[in-house]
């Protein structure tokens, strides 16, 4: 599934799980890599204040992410200009490596007629098969990672992941 972290060792043998998988957060568009936007970033939400679509929040690390399940990045760049950190890199293209996968939950995959992320993907990078012959595929060259297609699926099947990680799963 991508970035997740394993509980440590005496949490295991302690029965102390956490009840979901700690994934590393997404980072909004254009964010310098990880150990560079961490140092810069002074935590003052102008960058999520900024942001018109309201997909960008405050995780519990202080620091702000990308909230998929929020809505769709446009790609405006609202959140860079309100930055005066230098916690991003406005030149850098494509503004992050966020694709979106698809599991094996999808309803298509299930046998079911849906194309709810079909839809409403902005780029049509999102193909689904006609009759539910299989689960809707992302084409990874096409797709921004933008989260259009995470919050209409009915039954959570579409996250936003990192493409390294994914093609480590695939």
């Amino acid at each position: 599934m991508g970035d997740i972290r394993s509980p440590s060792r005496r949490a295991l043998l302690f029965g102390r799980l956490p009840a979901e998988p700690l994934s590393i957060a997404l980072r909004p568009p254009w964010a310098k890599p990880e150990p560079e936007f961490l140092a810069a970033c002074t935590h003052c939400d102008a960058c999520v204040r900024a942001c018109p679509e309201q997909v960008l929040v405050r995780g519990a690390d202080g620091l702000p992410r990308f909230e998929a399940r929020a809505g769709e990045c446009t790609f405006c760049g609202d959140c860079v200009a309100a930055c005066d950190s230098g916690a991003f890199e406005a030149a850098r293209d494509p503004p992050w490596t966020l694709v979106a996968q698809v599991a094996t939950t999808c309803l298509s995959a299930q046998g079911v007629v849906c194309a709810s992320c079909r839809d409403v993907c902005p780029t049509s990078a999102i193909r689904v098969a006609p009759g539910a012959r299989g689960a809707a595929t992302v084409d990874l060259d096409t797709c921004t990672g933008c989260g259009a297609c995470v919050a209409p699926c009915p039954v959570d099947a579409i996250t936003v992941q990192h493409a390294p990680a994914m093609e480590a799963v695939a």
